[in-house]
């Protein structure tokens, strides 16, 4: 089996939630607190199902053999500005630790961009942790540029997820 030619990317099904959970739990970089912890598992099938349900959001998994490999997610904007330019926005990009530099996330990145010119999307846009100039490095080949600064704040709910 080779990378080349087993790859492949599809919609991502509830099936592959123990293996998008471990892929994200991994990352000890991101800081999101991803866990394996089965207490957690409703909170993921939420979300699964949210993502799943939502017309903007699709959620890829690459697969190798039978194994899943990498994952994203896009969701699709429609803005105002640019005379109601349609956007894509690419998230949670990420391959196996043991799996990295093989050319699977350029595979999957290229992925996302088929689907947004299948779609007819003018602006892919996609943002990246300060703290992975690696990752910086791999966008920027693969031809974005780094045109805003990126903004977060963290909000407590206003009630607990059941």
């Amino acid at each position: 089996m080779t990378i080349e030619t087993e790859l492949s990317f599809r919609q991502a099904t509830r099936d592959d939630l123990p293996a998008l959970i471990r892929l994200f739990a991994e990352d000890s970089i991101g800081g999101h607190g991803d866990t394996t912890d089965p207490v957690a598992v409703p909170l993921y099938e939420s979300a699964f199902a949210a993502i799943e349900a939502s017309p903007n959001d699709l959620l890829f998994v690459g697969v190798l053999g039978e194994e899943v490999v990498a994952t994203a997610q896009v969701t699709f904007i429609t803005s105002l500005t640019g005379r109601g330019t349609r956007r894509m926005a690419i998230e949670t990009v990420q391959t196996r630790a043991d799996m990295r530099s093989k050319g699977i996330g350029a595979r999957l990145i290229n992925h996302c961009l088929d689907v947004a010119r299948e779609r007819n999307i003018a602006l892919v846009q996609l943002t990246s942790n300060a703290k992975r100039p690696d990752a910086h490095r791999f966008y920027e080949k693969l031809g974005f540029e780094k045109t805003h600064a990126g903004f977060k704040m963290r909000l407590e709910p206003a009630h607990a997820s059941t």
